[in-house]
This record gives structure tokens, sequence and C-alpha cells, in this order.
């Protein structure tokens, strides 16, 4: 799972005429998702006027959509969480679904205090798949991370890497846990489960490269190291793989000789 908000997927649609009082709620919804595509700002203006006119849980839905094209991340939350206070009872996997998405933009934000708040009342959702609870405690482990609470992380990626075995996310964030718990067999292990899901990912390449060094294994280290140099695209990834590269090189470069130092029966004596 990649850690950036999910926004979701619309076909093209084209322009209708002016909208008129009886248009579905659904079909206004669908053009100001696709006006979020071409145009955030002014999408942002149309779901608030939309709010107005009583556009309630579909204009919310879209104003954080808005929101979150134009990494407005604190309002984005705030919106999303609204919206979820709005859901009937019946609408249950709606309601999670929202507090999510409230969780990963307040996470965004750099207010895991309230992501947590969030997440967790997606939680107490009755309809959960176990596919979106385990993204959900994948999720609340990000924001523990970012609390530095390594032990309350560990119980939620514990748990995600059991609902949700087949993300590569999941593997992956357990195994950089493991690295700061100081545990590199469960790390190594872990990251290779991930890069068996997603074996051209650069991070994950990256982590490798990483743990094998610290195991010692500097021929392995280099090899990933080097993949990511040569094929990632640019970005932070190939720039800290260039680097290690770099570090390996003077790791195994020989040490220059030292000046020899002069033989005792040599050495000059006073005089």
């Amino acid at each position: 799972m990649n850690p950036l908000l999910p926004l979701i997927a619309f076909a093209a649609v084209q322009a209708p005429a002016p909208v008129g009082p009886q248009e579905p709620p659904e079909t206004r919804y669908r053009r100001c998702a696709e006006q979020v595509r071409t145009a955030p700002a002014l999408a942002v203006d149309a779901a608030n006027a939309w709010l107005v006119q009583g556009g309630s849980l579909y204009a919310r839905q879209c104003l954080g959509l808005a929101y979150v094209a134009l990494q407005r991340w604190d309002s984005a939350a705030a919106v999303y969480e609204q919206a979820g206070n709005e859901v009937p009872p019946a609408q249950d996997a709606l309601r999670a679904d929202l507090f999510v998405q409230a969780g990963n933009a307040w996470i965004a934000a750099g207010q895991p205090t309230r992501a947590i708040l969030s997440l967790d009342r997606a939680l107490t959702a009755s309809g959960l798949t176990d596919e979106l609870r385990g993204e959900v405690h994948l999720d609340r482990a990000r924001a523990l991370v970012a609390l530095d609470d390594a032990a309350g992380a560990r119980q939620d990626l514990d748990r995600a890497v059991q609902l949700v075995p087949s993300d590569p996310f999941a593997w992956y964030l357990s195994a950089a846990l493991a690295k700061r718990e100081g545990n590199l067999s469960r790390a190594r292990s872990d990251i290779r489960r991930a890069l068996e899901i997603t074996p051209d990912h650069p991070d994950m390449q990256l982590l490798a490269g990483t743990l094998a060094g610290l195991a010692g294994d500097l021929q392995e280290a280099e090899r990933l190291y080097r993949r990511v140099a040569e094929s990632a695209p640019e970005g932070e990834a190939k720039q800290a793989a260039r680097a290690s590269l770099a570090t390996l090189r003077e790791v195994e470069a020989p040490a220059a000789p030292a000046a020899a130092a002069q033989p005792p029966e040599q050495a000059a004596s006073p005089r």
C-alpha cells in the first residue's frame, strides 16, 4: 500500500448543461469530482456552494477530495470527519471509509493523535472486511510510529500482516520497525516478504540493501543499492542508493599504507 492518500478514480464525463434544481446528487457529485481532477480550487468553491444549498454528504465528500488534491490536509481531514458523522447507521461501511480517509489526512497533516482518534472510530464499524480492518491497523501503526510509540505500532503491524498478508507495504513497515527495534532477523524476513509481492519497489529494495549491509552481506547490499541507483526514477530512493554505494566503496577500499617507520637501528643518534 502506498503511504499517499487514496483518491477515488472517476471516468471522464462531459460537462452537462447548467445544474437544475432536480439534478440527482450522484450526478452532481460526479461532475464535482471530475472538476477536482482538472481545477481543484474551483471544485472547493463549487462544493462549498453545494453545501450552502443543502448538498450534505455528497458535497462534503467532493470537498474532501478537492482539499486532498490541493494537499490541504487539515481541511480534508475535518471535512471527512464531518461527512462520517453524517452517514446514517445503515451505511456503516461508508462511515468507516470516511474515517479512514480522515485518519490518513491527519497523518499527512502531521497530527497523528487526531489520526488515531479517526481510525479508532473506523474500527468500531460492524461491517468491516478483514482487508479494510487490516489497512486501518496499518494506518494506526504509521500514526503510532510518528508518536514514537514503537510497542503500540508493533501490535498494530502484527495485526495488519495477519489480516492483509498480500499488502507489501505492511511487510515493509514491519521490516522498518523491526530494524528500529534491533530485530535484524525479523526485519530481513519481513522485507523478503515485501519483495516477493512487489520485487521492483525502490524503497523496499533500498531497505533490503541496508539490512543486508547490517548483516555483513556487503555483496548483496551492493547489488540492491546498484539496482535502485540504476533503475529507480529520480527521487529520494535513487539518491540514497547512490550515497550508500559510495559508502560501500569507502568501506571496501584498502586503507592507504602508513609511512614506514625508520628501523630503530637506522635512527639518528644524538650527537
